[in-house]
């Protein structure tokens, strides 16, 4: 299987040539070869590496890893596993690349495409791991974790007798997954109550939705799209169903929230903003310097009249930040919130032997007016929230060895400063409440002016006020 990807999220893939594979497999078996023999003899070179110069020859560093490694196995301390050695020295070679490139184990492969497919093994929790324990978000319906009395709110501090503490969350998410029937033990701390609690939970198939959908007054269809995962094109087909039936015809607008959506597959992503077109370019891709493909809409979006807005903000990555940019520029709708993450390429993901995966960069993507979203971002007309150079927000500019914004520059814009400035309070970026997760409302007032998500107060009205003028639009003005 190959994807194309843009995370965390994510399009789907074109295959690759049949010649990539065939070299590919040609080279691997050459390399195979090499490294055998280095393990039999020492360090074994190659006839072709002889008969090139080592700067020359793409192999000698293949030679100086199985040297090491011979070294390693015959004098290091202690016995040590070779399989883990190799494996990573990939897991090292890839993450050398960019922060979106891995080398995935079997486990960690399986956790990536339990995500992107929208179902796993597990017990059925939306968490947020900001703190030093995991905070239930909620509970997913029908769940074991529901069934068993978790609550939102709670606070997980250990699995399986192990604390939370310190441990990353690709790590929590492996621990709290698992195969169906299979049992884990959750050790809980909820407020107001002076003891701990512990839940002994049975696995089971959890299946994630993907969309949230309000009416708002006014006949203003309000759509949530959380991650753009295999299916969230026909759930938001399915939800505008049920809203068109619900306001008894057309909406007379619509708010699209990509708030806190760290992107998904790609092809899931340009189909929803699709649905926003009569036509023209979603997004670009480029690859050393070429043009690859150019993705266009076409003339039947069941969104394509009526005033629309999108919501963003720092947690709007990748794939969401396409559709972000593609509407925007297609003048189809204007933008409010905060200035996005910035996370603009794509990974492919190919399934290697023993399954392994590896999530390789292949692409920049660019909006239709050619913008570069890679370490720059998408800016929203009008700002609700941090600012670019908030301290205490971290984008993809201030991740180490990002991609720049466009091949070949050597050198980018300093990214923001993460110190605060003298007398300045940090940026900590959306809030966290009992309403509010990461600044987005967990529950969607029909009229949501006057609450506590200020972004969505905002655009709500401008879709209101738009409704009423006789050109009905919540467009960009042009610059």
């Amino acid at each position: 299987m190959h994807e194309r990807v843009n995370s965390t999220v994510i399009s789907a893939a074109r295959r690759p040539a049949g010649l990539f594979f065939r070299l590919f497999r040609a080279r691997a078996l050459r390399t195979l070869a090499l490294t055998a023999a280095a393990f039999a003899g020492g360090a074994v070179t190659s006839s072709l590496a002889r008969a090139r110069s080592e700067r020359q020859s793409p192999y000698a560093m293949m030679d100086q890893l199985a040297r090491v490694l011979v070294w390693i196995e015959n004098e290091y301390v202690d016995p040590v596993d070779r399989a883990k050695l190799i494996e990573g020295s990939i897991k090292g070679m890839v993450a050398e690349l960019d922060p979106h490139s891995s080398y995935m184990a079997p486990e960690d492969y399986g956790v990536f495409q339990g995500d992107t497919e929208g179902h796993f093994g597990g017990i059925g929790v939306e968490v947020d791991f900001s703190t030093d324990s995991v905070i239930v978000i909620t509970p997913i319906e029908g769940s074991p974790a529901e069934l068993a009395g978790v609550r939102s709110g709670d606070r997980i501090i250990a699995i399986d007798g192990q604390l939370v503490r310190d441990r990353s969350p690709a790590d929590l998410v492996r621990t709290m997954r698992g195969a169906p029937g299979s049992r884990v033990l959750i050790t809980v701390r909820r407020e107001g109550v002076d003891h701990l609690l512990y839940f002994t939970l049975v696995r089971r198939i959890v299946t994630v939705t993907s969309i949230s959908s309000q009416l708002l007054a006014g006949k203003i269809a309000y759509v949530r799209v959380k991650t753009f995962q295999s299916g969230t094109h026909a759930e938001l087909l399915a939800h505008l169903a049920n809203l068109r039936g619900r306001a008894g015809g057309a909406f007379a607008g619509v708010v699209l929230d990509l708030r806190n959506n760290p992107g998904g597959l790609v092809n899931e992503a340009s189909a929803v903003a699709d649905e926003f077109l009569d036509g023209g370019v979603i997004y670009t891709t480029r690859r050393r310097g070429q043009v690859v493909d150019e993705v266009r809409a076409d003339a039947e979006g069941v969104l394509r009249r009526g005033p629309a807005v999108v919501l963003v903000n720092e947690f709007s990555a990748s794939a969401a930040e396409l559709v972000a940019g593609a509407l925007h520029d297609q003048r189809r709708a204007s933008l409010v919130g905060a200035p996005t993450f910035g996370k603009g390429s794509v990974q492919t993901i190919i399934d290697l032997p023993g399954g392994a995966g590896l999530r390789l960069t292949t692409l920049r993507y660019y909006t239709p007016s050619g913008q570069a979203i890679q370490a720059r971002g998408v800016t929203p007309d009008v700002l609700v929230g941090g600012a670019p150079g908030d301290y205490g927000i971290v984008r993809e500019q201030n991740l180490d060895n990002h991609l720049p914004a466009v091949e070949g520059a050597l050198t980018e814009t300093p990214p923001p400063v993460l110190t605060p400035p003298s007398g300045a309070a940090a940026g900590k970026g959306p809030k966290t409440t009992e309403d509010v997760d990461h600044g987005v409302m967990r529950d969607v007032p029909v009229d949501p002016r006057g609450g506590p998500d200020q972004a969505l107060a905002t655009a709500y009205a401008m879709v209101l006020k738009a409704a009423a003028t006789p050109s009905g639009a919540a467009r960009p003005a042009r610059h």
